[in-house]
């Protein structure tokens, strides 16, 4: 098989680190998964062991690869890494949906994943320029939850709502917005979008036009939220209401 490179945006590949999201990754895109790497030194761990084994039933080719876990990683004690086709999917035009737009960490956005998923919300986009949603420490971030997702970038939000022109918008900034909880005394019409904006600019103030725009408030202590807990907020009070169904995804253990 070819040598695998150091990641790259112009890849057509990338890689899961650790050994949950690379389970993560075969299970739900096994398609995809060209190899697993794993690391010598995870022989005889429980986690590395079953991955093999799935890896095995499913056909894919398993390989010892301790250097290149390294330059994958950049730490010495990853174990395992799948190695996987990038992918770009149709977000379901019935369903709400996460837009993230010019998001800017790799971190945040993979906390945003994971946090959606666990919420039940399985469609989200992120619009450009964004972080690279392929990027390992996205991916990584995610804890594997990126394969179990409907995901697609645009290249800008008008694009997104060609699209999707029927979804009501909720986007959260600070100006010329409505409560959290206000919003949410009112029935909000299926399906729509929560918008949230870069970690630091916000959302341009154009978006203020857009829908329902929403904030969610605290005390005078802060003058903000950090990207990802202000978008775990907004998906958990949105599921709470019953807004999207949170009974209809299983909790993983």
């Amino acid at each position: 098989m070819p040598s695998l490179e150091a990641y790259s945006a112009r890849l057509d590949y990338s890689y899961a680190p650790g050994i949950f999201p690379s389970m993560e990754c075969l299970k739900h895109r096994p398609a995809l998964v060209r190899r697993v790497l794993v690391h010598s030194s995870a022989a005889g761990r429980e986690g590395a062991d079953k991955l093999r084994a799935l890896a095995e039933s499913l056909g894919v080719r398993v390989e010892e690869a301790d250097r290149a876990l390294s330059r994958v990683s950049g730490k010495e004690n990853c174990f395992a890494a799948a190695v996987f086709a990038k992918f770009q999917d149709d977000l379901d035009p019935a369903k709400p949906h996460v837009v993230l737009h010019h998001p800017g960490d790799s971190g945040n956005v993979g906390t945003i994943l994971r946090t959606a998923l666990g919420f039940g919300v399985e469609d989200l986009a992120l619009i450009r320029p964004c972080v690279d949603l392929f990027d390992p420490k996205t991916v990584r971030a995610s804890m594997g939850s990126l394969f179990s997702l409907r995901v697609r970038v645009y290249d800008s939000f008008e694009a997104y709502r060609g699209d999707f022109p029927g979804h009501q918008l909720f986007p959260f900034m600070l100006d010329a917005s409505l409560p959290l909880r206000e919003v949410l005394r009112k029935p909000v019409q299926m399906p729509y979008a929560l918008i949230f904006g870069n970690e630091g600019s916000g959302l341009p103030a154009e978006f203020a036009s857009f829908g329902q725009p929403v904030r969610i408030e605290s005390n005078d202590k802060v003058d903000s939220l950090n990207l990802a807990i202000a978008a775990g907020i907004a998906i958990y009070k949105f599921s709470a209401e019953g807004v999207w169904g949170r009974s209809e995804s299983p909790q993983k253990e």
